[in-house]
């Protein structure tokens, strides 16, 4: 079973995986794995690593959490990742720290690390 990830506050500044589908502002889709789960902590990480302003703050075996530093304000957003072997998905939660609009960062930064991540739990082959 996956690590519990918080809830997204009412704010439009969250998105998680955990949100209710009908929730359009903050819902977003699982990323679904092919690989061994004990490899997809090692892929998130890798992927984090080659992202700027980025860093690590907490992993285990089925968790990491990391910190994104906006390019322009530096404002903090805290990403957590939680690995569910069971359902062999990965379950996401992105939030601003500073509560108010982000106007989209947490969305488009998670859209593009999820791309990216399922390219790389989904082999082709």
């Amino acid at each position: 079973m996956a690590p519990a990830l918080d809830p997204c506050p009412s704010s439009p500044n969250c998105v998680s995986t955990k949100a209710p589908p009908d929730d359009r502002q903050h819902h977003m889709p699982v990323i679904p794995f092919t690989i061994p789960s004990q490899a997809v902590v090692h892929a998130i990480m890798d992927v984090i690593a080659d992202l700027p302003r980025t860093r690590v703050v907490s992993r285990d075996t089925h968790y990491v959490r990391a910190e994104f530093r906006t390019r322009l304000f530096r404002f903090v957003d805290d990403v957590e990742f939680a690995v569910d072997p069971a359902e062999h998905v990965v379950h996401f939660r992105s939030a601003s720290r500073v509560r108010r609009p982000d106007f989209g960062v947490n969305r488009r930064r998670m859209e593009e690390l999820s791309r990216t991540l399922h390219a790389r739990l989904v082999p082709r082959g």
